[in-house]
């Protein structure tokens, strides 16, 4: 899996490391037990300091998306906690996110299928 950071985002740098590792398990890019490149690999591929990888990996771990250990290294859980619910988070996101689709002038309907096709998708 490649990441990709775009450094005109106003979302900091750890928490697009961290998104893009929730959509490559959500979408199979990243199997479940497979083992993420280590803090230096990664913060040395993509140029950016380790600190930065160090705070996206604890926070995918906080969230249950990763598990870690001395021996192993970072790992894509094999079992995820099933919340059936949002975090607070990602539910403000996708308030303003219907906000900006409201405002644009998009029909409710096709929000709607837009976002069955994403989830089909993912």
């Amino acid at each position: 899996m490649i990441i990709c950071l775009d450094d005109t985002s106003d979302v900091p740098i750890y928490q697009q490391i961290r998104n893009q590792i929730v959509v490559g398990i959500s979408e199979g890019k990243l199997s479940p037990g497979e083992q993420l490149p280590t803090v230096r690999a990664l913060a040395g591929e993509i140029g950016i300091n380790s600190m930065t990888v160090s705070k996206a990996y604890q926070l995918l771990k906080q969230e249950g998306y990763i598990y870690s250990d001395r021996r192993s290294g970072a790992r894509v859980r094999t079992e995820f906690e099933q919340k059936e619910k949002l975090s607070k988070e990602s539910v403000a996101l996708l308030k303003q996110i219907i906000s900006e689709a409201k405002i644009s002038g998009m029909k409710k309907e096709d929000f709607i299928k837009k976002c069955e096709a994403y989830f089909g998708e993912v």
